[in-house]
């Protein structure tokens, strides 16, 4: 048996773990050392989060929880090495992109631990992005490079690493979609909000370009009032998002609208109804715009860049801009049936965290 140490440290983590740990389960090689680093503490959420995956219990926990960049990432690698001395594992597996995943690579491999980075090669080409450096770091230094779409393997193979360690796999978090996909229906939770399919917008945004510099946020603002003269707007939102736009006048024109649904965070299995039932998805995320493409719904991606072209290429996801009037003008192209078509992408299949275990399994 193989020792894994799978390393989960924020949500969209989890949902790659989950996919992992069952797959390396169900392959009879692997003893799963589940650690959640707890880089996203909120624990009301992670434990939805789990036991919607079907996850098990993490085996450790070593509640980081939030800071600074460098303080985040310098108590993930002082409580994992001390993990890592006293259980070693046969090999360590990140995902994504997060402070967790760097700091967990940097101290597997100066303990000289088999290292393993999952959705390897994505590349957005922006540096300002705290991402884009923990996903090259780990790229870096890892024994085995699993890709979830050409593009990651042609930048892996730019960057000089060798052909022998990249395998293109699939797209793990789509194995968690599929798997979980009638349960998210049975939720029903579309219905249970008093919202009619394919008449209303789904919002997410977090990343610090977007909340955290007023000008911007003030934009998007008025682009979602502009959007709920349309139809519903329902936006799970942070508590620091929320105070953000409670200082904003368009900010307390759309807290005040009837239109307008801001929730706190929703669990995995009910945002999956949501998705699947939106007019039109508008975030900054990342694995939203893998998920819509998988799902074939309109995602417009309020940001310069992708990492994940293949969702622009192929799939339904679009780039766009931080201007009210073009978002605006998106929604009335999705609720009108006319936007763009996709197809989804190769190897997105729901077996890619089968292939990951049987390939890792024959050449650990």
């Amino acid at each position: 048996m193989i020792k894994a140490a799978l390393i989960a440290g924020a949500r969209p983590n989890f949902i790659k773990i989950a996919a992992l740990e069952h797959a390396f389960r169900q392959s009879g090689h692997f003893e799963n050392v589940l650690i959640h680093t707890g880089q996203h503490y909120d624990a009301k959420m992670s434990d939805i989060f789990f036991r919607q995956l079907g996850m098990p219990e993490p085996d450790m926990y070593l509640g980081v929880g939030s800071g600074t960049h460098a303080t985040q990432t310098a108590r993930v690698m002082t409580e994992i090495e001390a993990v890592f001395l006293k259980d070693r594992p046969d090999v360590v597996v990140v995902v994504g992109d997060v402070n967790s995943t760097v700091a967990t690579a940097l101290t597997a491999k100066k303990l000289h631990i088999p290292l393993v980075h999952v959705e390897a090669g994505l590349r957005s080409f922006d540096r300002s992005m705290p991402e884009e450096i923990n996903r090259m770091a780990t790229d870096a230094i890892s024994d085995w490079l699993y890709v979830s779409e050409p593009s990651g393997e042609k930048h892996l193979l730019a960057e000089g690493q060798s052909a022998d360690r990249i395998h293109f796999a699939g797209n793990v978090m789509i194995d968690s979609l599929r798997r979980f996909e009638d349960r998210a229906l049975a939720t029903q939770e579309h219905v249970r909000r008093g919202l009619e399919a394919g008449s209303y917008f789904l919002i997410t945004a977090h990343r610090p370009a977007m909340v955290d510099v007023p000008e911007r946020l003030a934009i998007f603002a008025d682009a979602l009032l502009k959007l709920a003269d349309q139809g519903p707007v329902v936006f799970p939102i942070h508590p620091r998002t929320a105070s953000r736009l409670e200082s904003l006048p368009a900010g307390r024109e759309l807290m005040a609208s009837e239109q307008v649904h801001l929730t706190e965070p929703i669990g995995y299995l009910e945002f999956m109804c949501l998705m699947m039932h939106a007019g039109l998805i508008v975030t900054d995320s990342g694995g939203i715009q893998e998920e819509t493409t998988a799902l074939q719904q309109p995602c417009a991606t309020v940001r310069p860049n992708t990492e994940r072209p293949v969702t622009v290429d192929e799939g339904t996801n679009i780039l766009m801009d931080l201007d009210a009037e073009a978002i605006a003008a998106a929604g009335e192209r999705a609720l009108s049936g006319s936007w763009k078509e996709g197809r989804i992408p190769e190897k997105w299949d729901g077996k890619a965290a089968e292939r990951i275990a049987e390939h890792l399994a024959a050449n650990l």
